[in-house]
């Protein structure tokens, strides 16, 4: 029996895309770097919302991010994925993402895989509270904080955010990166 495979889009360094491979695949070991995005979602107070990663996620389970987290895939334009991905997780439509930057990283989890991801960061603002329907296989709960909020948890407890996250918090902070 054939069971469909979650292929996700394959980069170099660059960010080009240079094929396809099983998203598992991509997180054994040292893993393979792939093309992956960030979504910090905003409410109209300017308030982050920090989104708490199902139970279900292999790598980094019960941690907090900055909103969504996602992989593109081949043959889907990356404008189209992160739309989908906003409704698909947060239950949002519309409004307009905006692409700030991205980077290089590369992380572990534990011994039982890894992240080794090109991350562009987008940010979406001025989105109703009320308008959030959590996707429970994806994000077990959420809150929006303050960006002072978010700049002292990043200081005291970092062990509770996902690695991306910080590394994207911080440039976001810094207005550091290569924007886009």
């Amino acid at each position: 029996m054939n069971i469909p495979r979650d292929l996700i889009l394959l980069v170099d360094e660059q960010g080009r895309p240079s094929g396809e491979e099983d998203k598992e695949k991509c997180h054994e070991g040292e893993g393979i770097l792939h093309g992956a995005f960030l979504v910090m979602v905003f409410d109209r107070k300017g308030r982050l919302m920090l989104a708490r990663r199902s139970a279900l996620k292999k790598l980094w389970p019960h941690y907090w991010d900055g909103t969504l987290a996602s992989h593109y895939r081949r043959g889907v334009d990356r404008e189209t994925t992160v739309r989908e991905r906003i409704f698909e997780e947060i239950g949002v439509r519309g409004g307009h993402p905006r692409r700030l930057y991205d980077f290089r990283y590369k992380v572990a989890y534990r011994d039982i895989g890894s992240e080794n991801e090109l991350c562009d960061v987008f940010v979406l603002e001025d989105v109703p509270e009320d308008s959030v329907v959590l996707q429970p296989d994806e994000i077990s709960e959420s809150r929006f904080i303050s960006l002072d909020e978010v700049a002292d948890e990043a200081q005291k407890a970092p062990e509770g955010l996902t690695p991306w996250f910080l590394i994207a918090f911080r440039m976001y902070s810094e207005g550091s990166g290569r924007a886009i």
